[in-house]
């Protein structure tokens, strides 16, 4: 019987949920779908001073925004310290671990000798076969892996291939401090252990930390989960990704209107290809997604590449489906909650009828928003200046005497409007856009919008009077 597949996102909840992180959360889960295994979620709030409540509550909040559910309750390291310090306790039983007494200065000499002697070794092994009865009175010891002092460490990495650690260039490192606490290197080994996980998805800024990691598996006489060290993620310039090249939070980029299913699927080829597919399916994903493909290099952002992969999504989703991302979305951004107090049955089925129009042209939920903004504006319309300036004395005449040919029009449709509109135009001798283009502008206040007799349906009879007839009285 074969060992299921267990992974596990492991963030520290030092602030929000990055997207180098999501992308992380999203290899893990993918690997443990396609493999029907489980992805486990483990909050390594060890360091007491950055971790946060607000970060685990960001962190939780956008992984569930993704859509990526983790099986399981959540594992906060911090809780599990008692069980940290048993292992490193048994590893000093077992000879694999010794009792450190160097002092600050004395590490700080070592440190500086061996970095003048060209060394990555910076722990000379001071107390590595020394008497505990020479410690120095009063002085908490460390408790430091007892190294392989010749040989090799060897991780077979599923992305770098395999990765060779000379012994001799690394440290016996510290398991547990002297005031009790574990290092991130031993609480790690260990609730990657208890937790069964048996593929270790990360960063490859963690590579070093594999070798030092293997070391204690090894000590342990424990197996060493699978690795796989991804790439880090870059700007378009080819430097670390930083926050003006989009190193946010995943919440961020809910504010910017991004819908989950296109940042999925946006991460998911950064840095993994499949053929030249670009949009998949989530089960295309899950489906398709393994370890090798990977590739070694960093991947790049490119917010334009996100931008029309958004739009992609938002012109093929279901126009009942963005309604109610429309609508949630307003809880996320600026003056979104002047919109909300709008919604109701009226405008949501006015916004449903509409969106076809509106999404052809949107790239963004905010865009979305800035295209349904003529459903939701009060009277008398604001205009915008192109809108003021098209809006002359006869385009105000024209307005006024469409108001009173369309109160004639029944029943209201697109359809109907649109063959008063024309016949208006044909009779007075006007062509359609000088007809068209003062009647946009009267019930939208801008210039642009979507097709003009599907904005006179939307509106229905009674606001496109009003609007008319305000802008003809101005």
């Amino acid at each position: 019987m074969t060992t299921p597949v267990i992974t596990r996102f492991a963030p520290s909840p030092t602030g929000f949920l990055h997207i180098g992180g999501g992308r992380t959360a999203l290899f893990n889960w993918l690997y443990a779908r396609r493999f029907g295994g489980k992805m486990l979620l483990r909050i390594e709030d060890t360091d007491r001073e950055r971790s946060t409540e607000p970060a685990i509550a960001a962190i939780i909040d956008g992984l569930k925004w993704l859509g990526l559910t983790w099986d399981g309750d959540v594992v906060y390291q911090y809780s599990r310290a008692a069980r940290h310090r048993e292992v490193a306790e048994q590893m000093l039983a077992a000879g694999k671990a010794y009792h450190c007494y160097a002092s600050a200065d004395e590490l700080a000499a070592m440190r500086e000798k061996a970095r003048a002697e060209g060394k990555t070794r910076l722990y000379n092994g001071l107390w590595r076969d020394r008497d505990p009865s020479e410690a120095p009175p009063g002085v908490k010891p460390v408790i430091r892996l007892k190294a392989p002092l010749d040989g090799e460490t060897v991780v077979e990495d599923q992305v770098q291939g395999r990765v060779v650690w000379q012994n001799e260039n690394l440290d016996d490192l510290v398991l547990l401090r002297s005031d009790g606490n574990p290092t991130y290197m031993l609480a790690v080994v260990v609730d990657d252990h208890d937790m069964a996980v048996t593929h270790v998805i990360r960063g490859d800024d963690h590579l070093t930390n594999a070798a030092r990691q293997t070391q204690i598996y090894q000590a342990l006489g424990w197996d060493v989960p699978v690795m796989a060290h991804i790439p880090l993620i870059h700007g378009p310039d080819g430097a670390k990704l930083s926050k003006r090249h989009g190193a946010l939070g995943v919440e961020a980029y809910r504010e910017m209107g991004y819908l989950p299913e296109a940042l999925r699927n946006y991460l998911v080829r950064l840095g993994w290809s499949h053929g030249d597919q670009e949009v998949f399916t989530t089960q295309e994903m899950i489906d398709a997604f393994d370890l090798p493909a990977i590739g070694r290099s960093a991947a790049r952002f490119d917010f334009a590449k996100l931008e029309n992969l958004n739009g992609i999504y938002i012109r093929n989703s279901d126009d009942a489906v963005l309604v109610q991302a429309f609508e949630d979305v307003l809880n996320y951004v600026p003056n979104g909650e002047t919109l909300l107090a709008k919604f109701n049955d009226k405008s949501r089925a006015q916004l449903l009828k509409a969106m076809p129009g509106i999404k052809e042209r949107a790239k963004t939920l905010l865009e979305l928003i800035d295209g349904a903004a003529f459903i939701f504006a009060d009277r008398p319309l604001p205009l915008e200046p192109k809108a003021e300036a098209l809006l002359t004395g006869d385009a105000r005449t024209i307005v006024g005497q469409l108001a009173d040919v369309l109160e004639a029009v029944n029943p209201w449709s697109a359809e109907t409007t649109e063959a008063a509109v024309r016949t208006f135009a044909e009779q007075n001798g006007h062509k359609l856009g000088a007809v068209a283009q003062p009647l946009r502008a009267a019930l939208t206040g801008r210039t642009t919008s979507p097709g003009i007799f599907d904005v006179l349906d939307v509106l229905g009879r009674d606001e496109c009077l009003a609007r008319l007839r305000d802008q003809a009285s101005a």
